[in-house]
């Protein structure tokens, strides 16, 4: 793709290195951007900065929040008892969105992949065997994709963690095996959180 502006070329540069951004789509989005106002550019670089230098990590689950402790984990309402362990952010958006599950979370950052040099130190692990160990919490939910990869972390989860007396359980499989659960339609992920199975038993599938 030949440019006839330095400027747009490094624009498409940077666009087309996000995920899923061809260079086609890029240049698409920067010229969108040309065509608005100047107020609305500086918006958008204002909000892009934001995400870098204002955003924080909830102290309590390390779900990406505004505040030092997330709205979910600050709610009073919520079940503080009952943590479902998530791989990322778009997990716990995608859990909220059914409505139906009112615990807290804990978010990995995450899975083991030897493959991509990531190991459980490199994860949140420690925090929630810490989090068992000094908290009253009666079950942990295991909601990690149905991968290889996420497989593999839910089983280390459940030895680092059987020791205690804490319910380890497991969505129920509605979701089939390889998928993701940020795109697991709502309803079939809803009740996944509802008819959990322990997880000891969801080992023998």
């Amino acid at each position: 793709m030949e440019f006839t502006s330095k400027l747009i070329e490094q624009a498409v540069g940077h666009f087309s290195s996000l995920p899923g951004v061809g260079k086609k789509s890029a240049l698409r989005y920067v010229l969108h951007l040309i065509n608005q106002d100047t107020q609305d550019i500086t918006n958008f670089s204002d909000v892009l900065k934001a995400l870098k230098h204002d955003l924080k990590f909830c102290k309590n689950c390390h779900t990406i929040s505004d505040h030092d402790i997330c709205e979910v984990c600050a709610n009073p309402i919520r079940n503080q008892h009952l943590v479902c362990v998530v791989q990322d952010y778009r997990d716990v958006m995608a859990i909220e969105n059914t409505g139906l599950y009112k615990g807290v979370y804990h978010v990995l950052g995450g899975l083991i992949s030897p493959m991509e040099g990531i190991g459980p130190s490199n994860l949140n692990i420690d925090s929630l065997v810490a989090k068992v160990t000094s908290q009253e919490i009666k079950e942990i939910i295991l909601a990690l994709n149905a991968t290889m990869e996420g497989e593999t972390t839910s089983f280390f989860i459940f030895k680092k963690l059987a020791s205690f007396n804490v319910t380890l359980s497991a969505i129920a499989r509605g979701i089939a095996v390889g998928d993701e659960l940020e795109y697991t339609d709502e309803v079939t992920l809803g009740r996944s959180i509802i008819n959990r199975i322990p997880y000891n038993t969801s080992l023998a599938r």
